[in-house]
């Protein structure tokens, strides 16, 4: 199956994109995770990637095949712009500009999602009680 590629114009530059759906299994759940990789200058420069985990909930075991969450041009835009704020180049040379939730959790949001290192590394942090703190986070706002 071909990989769809999307272009949105941020500023005056623009950018090619994907999203490419998975899943990561948390302490209590299978979550919906959606890999959002874009490149500003071709793909051989540095791409941007970001792993979003779905904040639906509740979700009972198996909803990451029937969460319909994916990320809008909008959310890629907003993407970028953080990315480009805090050092993201990409007109360098290969390798990989990761939003890790480790580094990047605390400084960005975006509606419906949560930055998630889950799917690069076990270690990342157990997604079912980060999504259940963001549900409950939305029903108190």
């Amino acid at each position: 199956m071909r990989t769809r590629l999307r272009h949105l114009r941020v500023g005056a530059r623009t950018f090619v994109w994907r999203a490419a759906i998975d899943h990561v299994l948390g302490g209590g759940d299978c979550h919906r995770c959606i890999r959002v990789r874009v490149w500003g200058a071709g793909k051989t420069s540095q791409a941007l990637q970001a792993d979003l985990l779905s904040v639906a909930w509740p979700a009972p075991w198996g909803a990451c095949a029937t969460d319909g969450s994916y990320p809008a041009p909008a959310d890629v835009q907003a993407i970028i712009s953080y990315a480009l704020e805090i050092g993201w180049q990409p007109e360098a040379r290969g390798g990989t500009f990761v939003l890790s939730e480790h580094e990047h959790a605390a400084r960005f949001s975006l509606p419906g999602f949560l930055l998630t290192d889950r799917l690069r590394t076990p270690e990342g942090g157990d997604p079912t009680a980060r999504v259940i703190r963001a549900y409950e986070a939305q029903q108190r706002a």
